[in-house]
């Protein structure tokens, strides 16, 4: 979800989402330019710079969030934002493929006010241009002027892999009806943690810092990663359109098991078997429906649960910093970006 004009005056990581944009888009277009043509025009799409067509697009190219993160834990652990920039880089572009991937397979038609790549360019050339975006990152993370240690690559890999195992339980839960929370948890945890987690460590990796440090902010993004999920899946239930850039209820609409749904479906009240009667429905819900099914999970305390574990996982991501940084660290833009990330209207 891409921030509004007033949420950026609000938050001081306003400036610093597009200040990490800046730095990153330069190094992203030199990456893209290694790609055959079909494929740079596609990964140009989805990174915002142009029309499905190839004229320059005014869509936009996303929040940055994980570029920002970078570059926000390589200062917090005493770098320099600059040899941050590769791994800022690299980030979005394992973000940019999980997002091409992830289109295709909950077939989401809409991303960024306009159609997803696949409705745009076909399925097939969108996953290719996901597998490509996800080879460029490795090359970007060993840049000649800014290599990045090995173990960077070797938290990058691993990263990967959560990533596809955490995009697996997300489809099977959608073929189960007995899904509970904490596996719920555990699948965000891979879907989203894992890759807000290997921002921050590769920032600390890009600033030298040592072991300790770069496992602390591994656990800081994994935390406010789990933050950022329940905050996505409310906005995917009670967002609105004009700033989400998808339907009212998309993630109802296809019956979704998200957070919400999740713990409202373990509620065993009546509002609780309400919704999961319409979730047993083998048919697209109507317009009608899915705002019946809002209120139910709402009425059910999915939205409050939601709500609460965001809270929860914040304030235990920030205790990170608290316990893991020298004194004398500049960790006020990553606290900025975190009270983004949980503060996002609905």
């Amino acid at each position: 979800m891409t921030a509004t004009a007033a949420e950026s005056d609000a938050h001081p990581s306003g400036p610093l989402l597009d200040r990490a944009r800046g730095l990153v888009d330069a190094l992203l277009q030199t990456a893209v330019q290694e790609t055959p043509a079909r494929m740079r025009l596609i990964c140009g799409y989805q990174l915002g710079w142009w029309e499905s067509d190839g004229r320059p697009s005014s869509a936009g190219s996303g929040k940055a969030l994980r570029p920002a993160l970078a570059l926000a834990a390589a200062k917090a652990a005493g770098g320099r934002t600059a040899d941050a920039v590769p791994a800022a880089a690299a980030v979005e572009l394992v973000h940019n493929f999980s997002l091409l991937h992830d289109d295709v397979l909950d077939r989401d038609e809409t991303r960024r006010h306009r159609p997803t790549a696949w409705k745009a360019f076909g399925t097939a050339d969108a996953i290719l241009a996901g597998d490509a975006m996800l080879a460029l990152a490795p090359h970007v993370l060993a840049d000649r002027d800014r290599p990045a240690p090995p173990e960077a690559a070797r938290r990058l890999g691993t990263c990967v892999i959560e990533l596809c195992e955490g995009q697996h339980l997300d489809c099977a839960f959608e073929q189960r009806d007995d899904v509970g929370t904490a596996e719920c948890l555990r699948m965000a945890q891979g879907k989203t943690g894992a890759l807000l987690g290997l921002s921050c460590a590769l920032g600390a990796l890009a600033a030298g810092a040592p072991n300790g440090v770069v496992i602390a902010m591994d656990t800081f993004g994994r935390r406010l990663g789990l933050a950022f999920q329940l905050v996505d899946d409310l906005l995917g239930i009670w967002g609105d359109p004009a700033v989400t850039g998808k339907p009212a209820g998309a993630d109802l609409q296809v019956r979704k098991k998200s957070l919400p749904v999740v713990a409202a479906l373990a509620a065993g009240t009546e509002p609780a078997r309400r919704l999961r009667a319409l979730y047993a429905l083998r048919r697209p819900l109507t317009t009608s429906e899915v705002a019946r099914a809002g209120d139910l999970v709402a009425q059910a305390g999915g939205r409050t649960w939601a709500q609460e574990k965001a809270q929860f996982y914040t304030a235990s991501a920030l205790g990170i910093l608290d316990g893991s940084l020298p004194p004398t660290s500049d960790d006020a833009e990553l606290r900025a970006l975190a009270a983004l990330i949980t503060r996002r209207k609905l």
